[in-house]
């Protein structure tokens, strides 16, 4: 049975509603504009603890000038709807001056695994992230936190954080949740036309030819070399970046310059059978939508061939 999650705004609240939690507690941080990927996580995290915690913050300190700050899509009634029919038992959705009480002088650098790709496109959004969700994990103290796949580089990110700094939480990984037609759920689809629709379809495809090539054997340069043609026959997309790279390290292993990750970064991801474990991410942007996205393959080895790791995600993924 759902119930409608107690809405605080201001520490205090949040404080006092979650002193009123007894048990164990699981925290879904999100900006809100909530859709079905976003409440994939509180139903997984309502299997991994007794209560859930979901935030609702639109983070400056992670947009650089010039970014969606000020567009980005602010729901919170329609928000709190939706979380009433997945059983969230608390929302914190506030102000910034309820997170930042004085000015952010204070930075994380995540260190050179936030430098790459996502990190080299926009140099300071990792330290934003980092520094929000260390505060929001220290004030909210959970068992576990969620965040979803789709965010690939933030969630290794965010673990090599937590872990360096001692914070203790256990860090879960969701699933990457898809529409339909294919293309992973994000709050900022809804700026798409129904043109650029079609064509942010494109990533997904792009995604899957990668693994069709990786299965039969190519080696990474020419995994990325397939999908870049892809995009190319298309036409219409701006794409940023396309890469191969070690799961846990992010290690880039083709696509772009290679950029070791240095002391600190997780270990290369290797399973039992010896196979590395890695993934093909895309950044594009359609019309004026920045769009990203992911998916796993297995390197059987350095140079051997790749095999596709199923995404349990739903949809066309």
């Amino acid at each position: 049975m759902t119930h409608r999650p107690v809405l605080t705004h201001t520490r205090a609240e949040l404080a006092d509603a979650l002193s009123r939690l007894p048990g164990t507690k699981a925290l879904v941080m999100t900006m809100g504009a909530l859709h079905s990927g976003h409440l994939q996580l509180v139903r997984e995290a309502r299997e991994l603890a007794d209560h859930v915690i979901v935030t609702i913050f639109v983070n400056p300190t992670q947009f650089a000038p010039g970014e969606d700050f000020d567009a980005y899509p602010r729901t919170l009634d329609a928000d709190m709807d939706a979380l009433e029919t997945v059983g969230a038992d608390l929302v914190w959705a506030p102000a910034p001056q309820d997170v930042y009480p004085t000015p952010a002088t204070v930075t994380i650098d995540p260190g050179p695994i936030a430098r790459v790709l996502e990190g080299k496109t926009r140099p300071t959004h990792f330290a934003g992230v980092a520094l929000v969700c260390s505060k929001v994990v220290n004030l909210v103290r959970p068992d576990v936190a969620l965040y979803g796949q789709k965010d690939a580089q933030q969630l290794a990110v965010l673990r090599t954080v937590f872990s360096q700094l001692d914070i203790p939480v256990r860090v879960h990984p969701v699933a990457i949740v898809r529409a339909q037609d294919g293309v992973a759920l994000s709050s900022r689809n809804q700026y798409l036309s129904d043109d650029e629709r079609i064509r942010a379809r494109t990533l997904v495809r792009t995604l899957r030819r990668g693994v069709e090539v990786a299965e039969a054997g190519a080696e990474p340069k020419d995994i990325i070399s397939q999908c870049r043609s892809v995009i190319d026959a298309e036409g219409g997309i701006d794409l940023d970046y396309i890469a191969l790279v070690d799961a846990g390290t992010f290690e880039i292993l083709a696509g772009t310059e290679s950029v070791p990750v240095g002391e600190g970064a997780a270990a290369p991801t290797i399973l039992p059978d010896g196979s590395r474990e890695g993934r093909i991410l895309i950044a594009a942007t359609v019309g004026t939508t920045r769009l990203i996205d992911n998916m796993e393959v297995l390197l059987r080895d350095a140079t051997g061939p790749v095999g596709l790791v199923a995404e349990q995600a739903g949809g066309l993924a």
